[in-house]
């Protein structure tokens, strides 16, 4: 993803709700019974299981569009996402790179509840960047990177959040879209003519072309840069201009889960990321969750985009926190 001045978005978290049911006069003891209002728990999110969703993600390798680990990781994915009960397809695509070329796309699209009308949208980003643009070393910067905090935490914290999913009630769907060639975008050694669209191809196409005609969902939380240690989560600037109320629900519940300490009660920058498109032209509002670091020049954590964006910089509490948030606020219905 590109910065504009970065900020966060904050997370939330509750622990149970209620469904309530009516009652009218006349009704037997057996119906009485049945309508009675029900508590039920919200799944406590598991973040051993998370991180070795990430794990694995890394051990393919750089997830590079078109690479032999994209293909590995592409069925590891989709294969997991049906196991925990999801209808999933591959939507495939073609999109511009910043310097005209041709690129495929294959956004992994997992189905919860497909009759449902009321829906959720839950999205990352799986592919990582071609280039380590950022490293403090000079010839690293045309080497692939593994991309363990930027994209494979999110999709490991979607992963576990789908394998909570079997207790969601059956008026609700979930869509998680795992959205490919976000991070393809120009590095700053290319000095030819650029595609300005280079950044977030996939969710530009699904944006486009939903794989459903005449997609809607209430509102979409997108996950990017979410594991890394000592994290902190301010209010993403583009995610207050179009879901200001989904950032106060999200951010209300952080505070009363306790997590006030990953997520700042402040507002950052603009950051263009895949909830742009869905916002700018799917209409769907949608915040960026995202890793803030006001103490670095780019605003990002130190690792971004260099080789060093691995597992030694996955924490299973930062995990924990943003995992469990996302179900506190999808099963607060």
């Amino acid at each position: 993803m590109k910065r504009i001045n970065l900020t966060i978005i904050a997370v939330v978290a509750t622990t149970i709700f209620t469904f309530c049911g009516r009652r009218t006069d006349g009704d037997d003891e057996k119906t009485a019974n049945k309508n009675e209002p029900s508590v039920v728990a919200v799944p406590v999110f598991n973040q051993d299981s998370a991180y070795n969703f990430v794990k694995t993600q890394v051990d393919f390798g750089p997830r590079v569009p078109n690479s032999k680990a994209h293909e590995n990781c592409l069925e590891y994915l989709s294969d997991k996402l049906g196991k925990f009960g999801a209808e999933v397809s591959i939507q495939k695509g073609t999109g511009t790179l910043y310097d005209g070329q041709k690129i495929d796309i294959k956004n992994i699209i997992g189905t919860f509840n497909p009759s449902a009308e009321h829906r959720i949208l839950l999205v990352a980003h799986w592919d990582s960047r071609p280039f380590a643009d950022q490293d403090a070393e000079r010839s690293k910067h045309k080497t692939p990177i593994l991309g363990a905090n930027d994209g494979a935490s999110g999709v490991g914290i979607l992963l576990e959040v789908a394998r909570n999913l079997t207790t969601l009630p059956e008026n609700t769907g979930i869509d998680i879209i795992l959205f490919d060639v976000e991070d393809y975008g120009a590095p700053y050694f290319y000095k030819g003519d650029k595609n300005e669209n280079s950044w977030c191809i996939g969710s530009q196409y699904w944006s486009k072309n939903p794989h459903k005609a005449d997609y809607r969902a209430e509102y979409g939380i997108l996950l990017d840069m979410v594991g890394g240690l000592g994290a902190k989560f301010y209010k993403e600037q583009y995610s207050v201009r179009y879901a200001d109320n989904i950032v106060e629900k999200v951010w209300s519940k952080a505070i009363n889960a306790g997590f006030d300490g990953y997520f700042v009660n402040k507002r950052g920058g603009y950051i263009i990321d895949d909830h742009l498109p869905i916002n700018n032209i799917r209409n769907i509002p949608t915040i960026d969750i995202i890793q803030y670091d006001p103490s670095s020049e780019n605003g990002f954590n130190r690792h971004w985009h260099t080789t060093k964006d691995d597992m030694n910089n996955i924490d299973k509490n930062t995990l924990y926190v943003v995992g469990q948030t996302v179900l506190n606020v999808i099963f607060d219905l």
